[in-house]
């Protein structure tokens, strides 16, 4: 449903100077490149790269038949991870492709081209079994969020033109911005700093990458996420170990995240004042220039 949002009763704090803002995307660049030289991250890149990359056919076969799935594999890859599918679990049906044999020297091209027929293939998500646990590159932030920070922010995408839902969402995105439709979703049953988290890195979509913006998916998750963190830091969040990973694995990495935060500094930085601009101060229109 639509949130109409009540102000926060009390007034937005002049926040960090610019000297204390550069420092906080310094503590970002610092924070995702001290995991992406962790012995953790190496695990999750190296438990990453044995699970299949699926068509977008069978992206929508997997969530049409198991909404909250997110990591997918076959009975015997789970196998080979040190997991079980529990006994009962039914399987999600996707389409495999059958391949004529290849010569020796063939090209990939012809190896697509070698698709002779599709078969039906049984999968599982990772709730469907058991096991050692799988790494994971973000953590959900189980905190308390403060007292009025949601409907501020609520209430500033309202300001900018968006209805804010907070509601039940398709797959496992926690929520999404339209600005074709002027629509911010936010998934209703995050934990409170979470949902938090989320609605800021919508409205750094909101603010920075409307209709005119020309730069790729990966730079815009980073854009946003960096806003979010930026934001939480405001409210006294902290969401280090979502936004760390978060960036890392848009990015492709720490070195390359860090040359992006640096290039991109200044659009964060105005994303962070957009989003915590007061209530009632005056709109600010959503960013839709190149970036930096």
């Amino acid at each position: 449903m639509a949130i109409s949002a009540e102000p926060n009763s009390a007034p937005p704090g002049a926040g960090p100077s610019r000297q204390g803002k550069t420092e906080l995307l310094a503590q970002l660049t610092r924070g995702v490149l001290a995991l992406t030289t962790s012995a953790a991250w190496r695990n999750w890149l190296a438990t990453s790269r044995r699970f299949h990359r699926y068509s977008f056919q069978n992206q929508v076969l997997i969530l049409s038949q198991r909404p909250d799935a997110t990591w997918v594999a076959g009975y015997r890859a789970w196998l080979q991870l040190g997991r079980q599918v529990r006994p009962g679990e039914r399987a999600i049906r996707i389409l495999a492709p059958c391949l004529a044999p290849p010569g020796r020297d063939a090209s990939e091209e012809q190896i697509r081209r070698a698709v002779v027929a599709f078969r039906v293939a049984r999968v599982f998500d990772l709730s469907q079994t058991d096991g050692v646990d799988i790494p994971q590159p973000v953590h959900t932030l189980r905190e308390e969020a403060p007292g009025g920070a949601l409907a501020r922010l609520a209430e500033r995408g309202v300001e900018l033109g968006f209805e804010v839902q907070f509601t039940s969402l398709w797959g496992s995105r926690n929520g999404d911005c339209s600005h074709s439709l002027g629509r911010i979703r936010v998934r209703e049953g995050l934990p409170p700093a979470h949902k938090l988290k989320t609605l800021a890195h919508e409205l750094g979509h909101a603010l920075l990458h409307g209709p005119d913006f020309q730069g790729s998916r990966a730079l815009a998750e980073l854009e946003a996420e960096s806003v979010a963190y930026l934001a939480c830091q405001e409210f006294g969040v902290d969401s280090s170990s979502y936004s760390f990973g978060y960036v890392a694995s848009w990015a492709g990495g720490g070195p390359e995240a860090a040359r992006l935060i640096s290039a991109t500094g200044g659009r964060i930085l105005r994303g962070r004042a957009g989003l915590l601009q007061a209530p009632g101060a005056g709109l600010a229109p959503p960013e839709t220039a190149t970036p930096n």
